[in-house]
């Protein structure tokens, strides 16, 4: 039976640090946002946000939970289901999460009752083998995203024209190699991610890559910095740094990590300008982060 749970730098040179601020000044903004005179969102769900409720460990809709055993999959290991318990909102934006190489679902946990509370359907992975690389884990993504739009249990909740992606390490590299091969994916979110292929000139989904600045695992200077410098201008991208951070910075509840992914995934699944004053203009960086580049921001 489902359980119901309650809603409520890298050290950078001087020359560096400036040319990434200046390329932001000059970037052509792709998105505004929204002005009285524009029709709401449709697919809106929620109050208006604030700071405090971007930044919150919960959001308004209170959630329920469901498990999917192995037995039930088909090309992906199971996993967890997190989804509002309303009725009443219309659909939701689906999310599928996969964790990173020997990691299971329990890593990436937290994000199930955080992004389901503020109205998403959220489902978070293990993948078949611990072992699997990224081209295995983005198929396996695409298996998640197809169970949960036409045989989970609360498949009715979920517009399956509305799905969004995300994944830790090995699984963040799965996150380019599932958009990459399915452009219909309406965001990404690769957390710390490796892979071995460093170019992405294929991605159109837009996609925000938040890297650690002492990440040992894989160093932002040669996976998540190039992933983010490969993928066309053209496509909306956010290369967000968590200043101090190690690779495992996105295993634990962190409320930078939280707040812009809900605001991307506002954005971009459910077309919600209210979140775009979270993303643009490109925050400074703070104590949190150590750098924050955009396409979209001027």
């Amino acid at each position: 039976m489902p359980n119901t749970l309650t809603a409520p730098s890298r050290r950078r040179s001087g020359r560096g640090f400036r040319a990434s601020l200046a390329a932001a000044a000059v970037a052509v903004p792709l998105f505004a946002a929204a002005t009285p005179a524009q029709a709401a969102s449709p697919y809106e769900r929620g109050p208006a946000p604030t700071t405090a409720s971007v930044e919150a460990t919960r959001g308004s809709f209170a959630v329920s939970q469901t498990s999917v055993s192995s037995f039930a999959a088909t090309g992906f290991g199971g996993g967890t289901i997190y989804y509002p318990t309303t009725t009443t909102a219309g659909t939701f934006g689906g999310v599928v999460i996969a964790p990173g190489y020997t990691a299971t679902q329990s890593s990436m946990a937290w994000y199930g009752p955080r992004l389901a509370s503020q109205g998403f359907v959220v489902f978070t992975i293990d993948t078949n083998s611990r072992y699997d690389q990224p081209s295995s884990r983005g198929d396996q993504i695409q298996a998640a995203l197809t169970y949960l739009t036409t045989r989970s249990t609360v498949r009715a909740r979920v517009d399956a024209n509305r799905l969004a992606v995300m994944g830790h390490s090995m699984g963040g590299g799965g996150t380019l190699e599932a958009i990459k091969d399915n452009p219909a994916i309406k965001a990404a979110i690769p957390l710390t991610p490796w892979n071995t292929d460093k170019t992405w000139p294929e991605v159109r989904t837009p996609t925000m890559i938040i890297g650690a600045q002492d990440d040992t695992v894989a160093p932002v200077t040669s996976h998540s910095e190039p992933f983010y410098n490969s993928i066309p201008t053209a496509t909306d991208k956010v290369y967000l740094e968590l200043r101090g951070a190690s690779h495992f910075a996105p295993n634990s509840s962190d409320t930078t990590i939280a707040k812009y992914s809900i605001s991307w995934l506002k954005r971009y699944v459910d077309e919600d300008t209210r979140y775009t004053q979270f993303l643009c203009p490109a925050p400074s960086t703070t104590l949190a982060i150590s750098e924050y580049r955009s396409t979209n921001c001027s």
